[in-house]
């Protein structure tokens, strides 16, 4: 009997090895044939977090661009210092002058993101005057190695102590009414003979062009950053609260209160599922006001990495909060990492609902087919990269997680992504 048992065993464990080795052997064609040309490179690790088991791995140890892989980090940092609500500003009513410092909140009058408490607070306020202090902002506008000649793009939004109206202009024209909002910036519009496509923006300046093409149009929306700086804040919020408001300069002590503007689940969701760089940059500012009163992007990272991530297997170069810069370097396997514990440390239905959804939500709503969505992931994009990172739920009812990086290709991207789907899907078949 006992040798039975052990021939059985034994017959048992040599059949999953090579039922394993099949599947492994598999998934490595599929990894090869998403190598658009012999040149470009490619890292993936897929790992069960329930039986630690490693599914699947290749250059999991190597250096990737994340691109917007790297609103993984911002979230997380998020999701270990901000609590429940976004904090908006620290204030103090000193005589007749309501004093406030910005903490980096970016949710202030942002046309996509739901009205919060802090203007009714602001307008209602019985203050004569409210003075306004960046005193605290010690940050460029735009992140270590940035496109100068992005500046134009909605994507790359100043960063900044207290956005105003997302830091966008947003020009959109319905038939032949084209509103501008904020309103004060719709004598800052003038016409063009250039051929451009979209308005543009002077670099220096928020002078804004427009032409025929433009005009000629039924239907149009453009977001453009506006060129930040203390005079035009001052500006913004006394024209949009219709109060006296002053610009002054000092830090926020201990007498200073702290009010709260929205759930953070709401802006984490939409920073991950559209990949709102604006919202990763100041997430990522706020994160770091748990160690410092100096808004900064270099020290919340310096201290983020040193109280959140001293123990991640590969040490990653970290400059900025949305991945739009190509000096962020992480590894599959670090990402891995990072999203088994987040999901040690989160409700899992919590992360799910964050992430960009496939084939329902997001900027995975059309890489998968609609249905039961089974991959719940963040993207990232730039030229030459095409990353998902995340989780998925195979056929089986398994929780697999996963960082698939593609980079140095000069084909599309979108190439890239559909076979990246594709197996991902398969995967999810087969497990």
């Amino acid at each position: 009997m006992k040798s039975l048992l052990s021939f059985t065993f034994l017959v048992i464990f040599a059949f999953s090895c090579v039922t394993q080795k099949v599947k492994v052997s598999k998934i490595d064609h599929w990894i090869d044939s998403t190598q658009i040309e012999n040149n470009s490179f490619v890292g993936i690790k897929i790992f069960d977090p329930k039986t630690q088991e490693v599914i699947f791995s290749k250059n999991e140890k190597k250096y990737f661009v994340p691109a917007s892989n790297t609103k993984i980090l911002s979230l997380y940092a998020s999701l270990k210092n901000l609590g429940d609500s976004i904090p908006a500003l620290k204030f103090a009513l000193k005589n007749d002058s309501l004093f406030i410092s910005g903490t980096a909140d970016p949710t202030f009058l942002h046309p996509d993101l739901p009205k919060s408490k802090v203007y009714d607070f602001l307008k209602n306020s019985t203050a004569k005057t409210i003075v306004f202090s960046d005193a605290n902002f010690r940050n460029e506008v735009f992140g270590s190695g940035w496109a100068w000649d992005d500046y134009n793009d909605y994507y790359q939004v100043e960063l900044g102590p207290f956005p105003i109206y997302g830091n966008i202009v947003r020009f959109k024209k319905s038939y032949n009414t084209l509103a501008i909002n904020p309103p004060m910036f719709a004598d800052s519009l003038f016409s063009s003979q250039n051929s451009f496509s979209e308005i543009k923006r002077k670099i220096n300046e928020n002078i804004f062009y427009t032409n025929t093409k433009i005009g000629q149009k039924i239907e149009f929306e453009q977001d453009i950053p506006y060129k930040t700086s203390s005079d035009l804040l001052q500006k913004i919020l006394s024209d949009t609260l219709k109060k006296e408001v002053t610009i002054g300069s000092f830090m926020p002590d201990k007498t200073f209160k702290t009010l709260y503007s929205l759930p953070v689940d709401t802006v984490y969701r939409r920073m991950m599922q559209v990949s709102d760089n604006m919202l990763a940059e100041q997430l990522l500012l706020l994160s770091g006001g748990k160690y410092s009163d100096t808004i900064s992007t270099s020290l919340s990272i310096k201290n983020l990495q040193k109280n959140l991530f001293n123990d991640i297997p590969q040490k990653f170069n970290w400059v900025d909060g949305s991945g739009l810069s190509r000096y962020n370097l992480v590894t599959p396997e670090s990402l891995v990492f990072l999203l088994d514990r987040m999901l040690e440390q989160f409700p899992k239905d919590r992360l799910l609902s964050l992430m960009p959804i496939g084939g329902q939500a997001g900027t995975l709503k059309n890489a998968y087919k609609a249905g039961v969505p089974f991959v719940f992931a963040k993207t990232g994009t730039l030229s030459g990269v095409y990353n998902q990172s995340g989780y998925m739920i195979t056929k089986s009812g398994r929780l697999l997680i996963f960082s698939f990086m593609n980079n140095n290709f000069t084909e599309s991207a979108s190439k890239v992504r559909t076979k990246t789907s594709e197996i991902i899907a398969l995967l999810h078949e087969n497990y």
